[in-house]
């Protein structure tokens, strides 16, 4: 296959994905069902933690950037926290626990009953994310996660589960992003209403 055979599938692919995507009420009422749980956190004082591998760590960074600063409109920061940015922290754990465990026990030392934790995985079955859900149930903490389209173990580990319609892994982040940046809009628009 030539480049361009392969930018034009490649798009096509995309294309099919977000198609899909629109066309899923059920993963539509997931996205709502998250901006109502994470604002209901937000107005108790809590906040949403990220955290994800590789692109989905920088996901997980681009979503609390949106919260914390804006997404449509000027107004009050939002409280999120990418769990994929302190690099010490990661190291630390990563030399110390093993690699497995950078979000558990950032989960454990950080959150507080009544947050959110979103993890971001696209296969669904990324060891650490999986340790970082279950470490946020046991605090009671609410488990929300974007996978790609089998949702891997994750299934079993998320109160919300919203999977990308894409076995690729590109794709599916294309979805994330863009039903990362709903989201956000959601909350936003719920907890700051836009000027009529």
């Amino acid at each position: 296959m030539d480049d361009r055979a392969y930018i034009a599938r490649y798009l096509a692919d995309s294309r099919r994905a977000l198609d899909d995507f629109i066309a899923d009420a059920a993963a539509q009422d997931t996205l709502f069902a998250m901006a109502e749980d994470i604002c209901a956190a937000l107005r108790a004082g809590r906040r949403l933690l990220l955290a994800g591998n590789g692109g989905s760590a920088a996901d997980a960074q681009h979503i609390a950037a949106e919260f914390v600063s804006r997404l449509m409109y000027d107004r009050a920061p939002l409280a999120a926290l990418a769990l994929t940015t302190d690099t010490s922290a990661l190291t630390a754990i990563g030399n110390d626990y093993g690699y497995e465990l950078v979000f558990e026990r950032q989960v454990l030392g950080l959150g507080q009953p009544g947050d959110v934790f979103l993890g971001i995985s696209t296969s669904g079955n990324s060891p650490n994310i999986l340790r970082g859900l279950q470490a946020a149930r046991g605090k009671g903490i609410r488990t929300f996660g974007f996978t790609g389209a089998a949702g891997g173990a994750m299934r079993e580990s998320c109160d919300r589960l919203l999977r990308a319609p894409s076995t690729q892994t590109a794709i599916a982040q294309q979805i994330h992003i863009t039903a990362a940046h709903m989201l956000c809009a959601l909350v936003e628009r719920s907890m700051f209403p836009p000027a009529a």
